[in-house]
């Protein structure tokens, strides 16, 4: 082989390693869909520059991972910081002939691939959790503290502030992320479902007993076992979840055989269990295993700066779940002042309901003031018909009757609306009289 050939050779394998080397580079660098939706991003906006928020609220994800995401873009040499204060960032140009600019190129000509974590229920649900208000700032951090250890943690707030979505993202964060997150309602959970839902129950432990069935405490081995609505479960079943947190063991129904687990614990509420403690209507000893590090969520009212982020986050699902583009619906400004002076008792998920809504109705790109419809009459602060101070009675009856007519007394939807059991509501509509009023009309017009 001659000098010549052997150059041409060796130079034919240097540049094979150099594309190789870029592509490999390349594809960890893409691996996180965060990073990638983020080039994406920028490089479909070539001539815009973004600082960390503005990337942070397009994509609801912590300023940590975005700012440790940027850098990563930027040492790879796809993106560019540009000085100022604050900082921004841009998409930079890469040269389309090195081997890193041709695997831009492919990249950005491929249809976004959904990863693992993009496809994830509880990712999806994270977006939630976006915010600059100071007090949701905080919890952020709350959630990391709690992440790194296995201590207990219970979460309080209002229904629908996002409980769940906070329990969710403590789980994902933690060394237990890999491993299962099993929920348990409590308030759904009767006490004769109790026993065989959370501990299981072998063969012929009960007539219809025809196999093994393991409990929810067994299927959280090794992950996050949530209890959910914790301040509805029954002095017996508090016993028997005593226990469990004291041994961690148990038996399954009709077994004798004691099963070991390892789990984390994560609760919620929005009663006030310290309160139910004074009254003995929640154990003591319970209350401080579940109590050991607590989180309270602000309402929705508590932190009505976030608001317009949040309302643009879920135009922006409505879009994409109907297929159109991000930017085809938007709020006008009269829609965001009616948003911001409503009180929303439903909190979050109120808020996504309403915004679905009025991006469904609203005929144009534009949802104007009169295409946001509230569940609730957006009465004066702290004042009923008759001038006195409602009730708390007052209060729940009249929330729970305004939805029912809402959804057209669907209960199955009222009762996911309220973020209570069917049963719940059931038991509700029964204590108060409730009927449709239509219904009530009739009965009136006959004189019954």
């Amino acid at each position: 082989m001659d000098d010549i050939t052997f150059a041409a050779r060796r130079a034919t394998s240097s540049t094979s390693r150099t594309e190789a080397d870029a592509e490999t580079r390349f594809r960890v660098l893409v691996q996180s869909p965060l990073r990638a939706g983020i080039l994406r991003f920028l490089s479909a906006r070539p001539t815009e520059q973004f600082d960390a928020e503005g990337v942070m609220q397009a994509f609801g994800r912590m300023r940590l991972d975005v700012e440790n995401c940027l850098k990563e873009l930027v040492d790879s040499g796809v993106v560019r910081r540009v000085s100022g204060d604050p900082l921004t960032y841009t998409a930079a140009r890469v040269d389309p002939t090195t081997p890193m600019g041709q695997q831009l190129d492919n990249f950005l000509e491929r249809r976004a691939a959904v990863g693992i974590e993009d496809t994830s229920p509880s990712v999806q649900r994270f977006r939630e959790m976006i915010g600059r208000d100071e007090k949701m700032l905080a919890i952020f951090e709350w959630i990391r503290t709690a992440a790194k250890s296995d201590i207990s943690v219970l979460i309080l707030g209002p229904t629908g502030a996002g409980k769940e979505v906070v329990a969710r993202m403590i789980h994902e964060l933690s060394r237990r992320g890999q491993e299962k997150f099993q929920a348990v309602n409590c308030a759904a959970l009767p006490d004769t479902l109790f026993e065989s839902e959370i501990f299981g129950y072998e063969k012929g432990a009960f007539t219809g007993a025809h196999d093994r069935k393991p409990g929810r405490l067994e299927l959280a081995n090794g992950g996050t076992f949530f209890l959910d609505e914790v301040g509805d479960l029954s002095l017996v079943a508090q016993a028997k979840i005593l226990r469990v947190l004291e041994e961690r063991r148990f038996e399954r129904l009709g077994g004798s055989k004691s099963i070991h687990v390892d789990f984390r614990l994560i609760s919620a509420t929005n009663r006030p269990l310290d309160q139910f403690v004074r009254e003995s209507r929640f154990r003591e000893d319970l209350f401080y295993r579940v109590n050991a590090f607590s989180i309270r969520l602000p309402s929705l009212k508590e932190r009505a700066v976030d608001i317009p982020v949040l309302a643009q986050r879920f135009i922006n699902r409505y879009c994409a779940a109907n297929g159109l583009t991000l930017d085809a619906k938007r709020l006008s400004q009269d829609a965001t002042d009616r948003l911001l002076s409503y009180h929303w008792p439903g909190n979050i998920r109120e808020l996504e309901s309403t915004i679905s809504r009025a991006a469904l109705s609203a005929p144009g790109h534009v949802i104007r003031g009169e295409d946001i419809q509230f569940l609730h009459s957006p009465l004066a602060e702290g004042t009923t018909t008759s001038g006195r101070l409602p009730t708390l009675r007052d209060a729940e009856r009249t929330h729970i009757a305004m939805v029912l007519e809402a959804v057209h007394w669907n209960k199955l939807e009222a009762a996911r609306v309220l973020d209570i059991s069917r049963g719940t509501l059931y038991r509700k509509i029964d204590e108060y009289g409730l009927e449709p009023t239509a219904t009530r009309r009739r009965r009136e017009a006959v004189g019954v």
